[in-house]
Formats: C-alpha cells, sequence, structure tokens
C-alpha cells in the first residue's frame, strides 16, 4: 500500500528515515544552529585568519566618517552620485580580474586592453562606422587578421562565447555598418573578447606566464591605442552620442529608481529566502531565519534610503539632476550575474577548484586549460564594459586610455576587497568594496586638495596593507587547521 503525507503535509515516517539515511550516508552537515551560535562561529572563522571583505568595509567605515568629518562637500548629494560614476569603470575591470586572480593568474594588460577597446568604440563614433577610413587600409587588414585568430582560438579552445563575440566583431567591422550606440557598445564588448581569446591561448595551451604574457600585451596594446588614434589626438564621443554620453552621466527617472529599488530588494529577498527554506526543507545546514530575514532588512533599507536620497535634485543650477545613476544598476547587474555564475554553476566551482588545487582539479576531470583561458576572456570583456563606462564620464578617448593608473587600481580594488592574490578565494563582490574604497580615497583626498603625488602614496599604502591583511590572514589560516 502505498504510503501517504501526513496532514502536516510531510513525508512519512518510513520516507524520513530513508531520506535521513541517504544524508547520513554522504555525511551532510544537518545540524541546526541557533542565532546565537552562528554568530560565535563567525567570530570563530575571523579569529582563525578567514576575514575575507572585514578589513575593506571597516576601512570604508572610517574613511567615510574621516573625509565626512573633513569636507563639508564629501556627503553632499552631488559629490555622493559622483563617487559612484568616477568609481564604476575602476569595479567594473576588477570584478573581471576577480575571475583571473581566483585561478592565481594576472592580467596586467586588461587595462590597456580596454583602451583599445575603447579606441575602437570611438572610431566607429565619429568615423560613422567606417573602420577602414578611420584605421587606415593596413592597420584595418591587420587587425581584422587578429579577430580571424580569435575566432579560430576560441573554437579550438572550445570557449565559444569567446568565438562568438571575435565573430561579431568580425562582421561589425567588415559590413561597416553606420554609427550606432548599442553596436558599438557590443563592438567594444566583442573586440575585449577577441583581446581574452588571445591571451587566454597563450597563457593556457602554450604555457607562457601569465606575467609575461599580460606585461608584454600591455605595452603592445598600448601602442595600438596610439596607433588608432594618433599621438596628440582625441576621439570625442559624449558630442557624437548622446546614448555614450548617458552611460555614466545619465540617471534614471523617479518612477524608474523606485522600480529598480523594488525590483532589486525583491530579487534579492526571493533568492536568499527561497535558496534558505530550501536547505531548510531538505533538512540542510543553513544560517538560522532571524539572521537571514536581517540581511534582507539591511539591504531593503539600505535600497531605500540610497534611492530616495538619490531622487532629490542634487544640482546647484536651475537644470534638474535627479534619480538613480545609471552606473547603478549597470554594476549591480554585473555582480549579480557574476555572484551567480561563481557561486551557482558548474564553471564556476571548476574556477574555485583549479585555484584550490590545479592538479587535484585536473584529476577530477576539469578541463583546466580552458578554465585557465576563459577567464582572460571574461577579464578582458569585462574591461571592455569598464573602458565604455569611462569614456562616457569623460567623453572622449586619448591614447592614454586604459594606461596610467587604470589597471593599478583595479587590482588593487579586488585585492582589497579581499580576494587573494594566491588563488582559491575571493568574490565578485569584493571587487565593488575595494572599488569602492578607493574611489573614497580619491574622492576625499581630492576634496582637502591633495595633490596626485599624494593620492598615489596613500592609495599605494592602502594596498599594501590589504596585501599585508592577506598574507598574514592566510598564514593564521593555515596554522588554524594544521
Amino acid at each position: 500500500m502505498t504510503e501517504k503525507p501526513s496532514a502536516t503535509g510531510t513525508h512519512s515516517a518510513p520516507e524520513e528515515a530513508k531520506r535521513a539515511g541517504a544524508i547520513s550516508d554522504f555525511g551532510i552537515d544537518t545540524t541546526s544552529k541557533t542565532t546565537s551560535e552562528a554568530i560565535g562561529d563567525y567570530f570563530a572563522k575571523v579569529r582563525g585568519g578567514e576575514l575575507g571583505s572585514l578589513p575593506a568595509l571597516a576601512g570604508l567605515v572610517v574613511l567615510v566618517i574621516y573625509f565626512a568629518t573633513q569636507s563639508e562637500f564629501f556627503l553632499s548629494l552631488n559629490n555622493i552620485a559622483n563617487l559612484f560614476q568616477q568609481g564604476a569603470s575602476t569595479v567594473i575591470i576588477a570584478m573581471g580580474l576577480v575571475f583571473v586572480l581566483l585561478i592565481g593568474e594576472i592580467d596586467l594588460a586588461a587595462g590597456t586592453a580596454s583602451g583599445v577597446c575603447a579606441a575602437v568604440m570611438a572610431l566607429h563614433v565619429v568615423r560613422n562606422g567606417n573602420l577602414l577610413g578611420g584605421m587606415g587600409g593596413t592597420v584595418f587588414y591587420v587587425f581584422c587578421a587578429l579577430l580571424v585568430v580569435a575566432l579560430g582560438l576560441g573554437l579550438l579552445m572550445k570557449i565559444w562565447a569567446g568565438a562568438a563575440f571575435a565573430l561579431v566583431a568580425l562582421l561589425i567591422t567588415l559590413v561597416g555598418v553606420p554609427a550606432n550606440a548599442w553596436l558599438e557598445m557590443l563592438l567594444a564588448i566583442s573586440v575585449g573578447a577577441s583581446i581574452g581569446c588571445v591571451t587566454g591561448f597563450l597563457v593556457a595551451k602554450i604555457g607562457m606566464p601569465s606575467f609575461v604574457v599580460t606585461l608584454a600585451l600591455f605595452i603592445t596594446w598600448q601602442g595600438v591605442i596610439l596607433k588608432l588614434i594618433g599621438q596628440g589626438g582625441t576621439l570625442p564621443i559624449s558630442s557624437e552620442s548622446p546614448t555614450l554620453n548617458a552611460v555614466a552621466n545619465g540617471n534614471l527617472s523617479i518612477s524608474g529608481s523606485w522600480i529598480f529599488c523594488v525590483i532589486a530588494v525583491a530579487g534579492y529577498a526571493a533568492v536568499t529566502l527561497g535558496q534558505h527554506f530550501k536547505r531548510l526543507n531538505s533538512g540542510l545546514v543553513t544560517q538560522p531565519t532571524p539572521i537571514a530575514l536581517a540581511k534582507v532588512a539591511a539591504i531593503a533599507v539600505l535600497a531605500i534610503v540610497g534611492t530616495y536620497v538619490f531622487t532629490i535634485n542634487r544640482s546647484q543650477s536651475a537644470i534638474v539632476i535627479e534619480g538613480v545613476p545609471y552606473v547603478v544598476p549597470i554594476v549591480l547587474g554585473i555582480m549579480v550575474i557574476g555572484l551567480y555564475v561563481l557561486n551557482r554553476t558548474r564553471y564556476g566551482r571548476h574556477i574555485y577548484a583549479v585555484g584550490g588545487n590545479s592538479e587535484a582539479a585536473r584529476r577530477a576531470g576539469i578541463n583546466v586549460s580552458k578554465i585557465r583561458a576563459s577567464v582572460f576572456v571574461v577579464s578582458s570583456a569585462l574591461a571592455a564594459i569598464g573602458a565604455i563606462v569611462y569614456s562616457s564620464k569623460v567623453g572622449s578617448v586619448d591614447p592614454q586610455a586604459g594606461a596610467l593608473n587604470t589597471l593599478l587600481f583595479a587590482v588593487g580594488a579586488a585585492v582589497i576587497g579581499g580576494t587573494s592574490l594566491f588563488g582559491g578565494r575571493g568574490r565578485i563582490t569584493d571587487a565593488v568594496i575595494g572599488g569602492t574604497v578607493i574611489a573614497i580615497v580619491q574622492n576625499g583626498l581630492g576634496l582637502l586638495n591633495y595633490g596626485a603625488a599624494e593620492i598615489n602614496i596613500i592609495t599605494g599604502i592602502v594596498l599594501l596593507v590589504a596585501a599585508t591583511v592577506d598574507a598574514l590572514s592566510r598564514r593564521r589560516a593555515a596554522a588554524a587547521k594544521s
């Protein structure tokens, strides 16, 4: 006779016993914890060296308090909006670098690669889609040949997304479609992914050290930017394309801002609480329900307060400037996708496995070379998005695009946020937290009239402290496990 669920909707006793036995056989931890026990465990992990983003968050609070007390303009509505717009490009590039750092590699070419993407995008805008006329015959055909090579390498390594983007870039280049902001942004991202295919092949298939490969490409792409734009040249995009100008300088409407707030909070609540109660119903260990509810409540309050602040007119003139800046949903959208990829997909688990122990990952059947190559595609594609945002903010592209401190601040953002330089440990949110720290340091020191020298020195010291904390926490964690 078939067993039926009880009146309460739970499984029958035989089913519960069978399920409990299966869980026991696989050694799954089903121990429930109270809220106080969960908090105690968290502090125990911190004492054991698992600091995560805690140092960066603590530093963030200290910096905000310091600059707020030193400058009356720091917490002004206009400056808060500028903070997000100024730091968005660094954060986006840093999120791409997190993927590379997780496997213990480095991409020194991410900055100048973003500059190449910006230069190609700007040329397409200024020349109304005629890249042949903008680049000149020789450069144009070499560029097309490199896209064909990137397409072939993507297919060879079975990185289908990289190959698809290379094909898109090739088609846009050859067809000569008239200027269109959305098409040009797609072109920039596609060129970035193509660059990642080349970089990934040299590192993963040829076996060259990523430091050497990306250092060489850093110099190479800087020369390419100069060739595309010309010595002392500038390619304006703000005056040519209002859509591109709005990427970093535009804002959502008041109603759009609140709709975005509701969607963001509801989405976070659905994912967090849905996963929490799913684990509870499956008998698996999870955080206590009060903690899960507290997280959702905290995010909701933060989102509502932030949206309210952004919907206040922050203009000092007759022009009305209000609404959440476009860069906020752009950065949050990339962050959510990155979190899903790294935490909820097999690809993300493979990245952590390769970063933790590449030989063990290989023996487990993971295609290590493909994973190592693919993260460079992700890094370069996100670098291209960062270039779009930065170019929109400054309104043009010049020969220094992606050079100077672009890469250093992006790597610094990832490391300051808590991503380990040794691989295997880090989250996409680290880049957001670290990028916010760097943006606040630069913005706050600028308001206090510090020069570029002092800003670079202090930013470098912050990065050095973060790297030191990372090394010491890893040593402490290793000692605790031994």
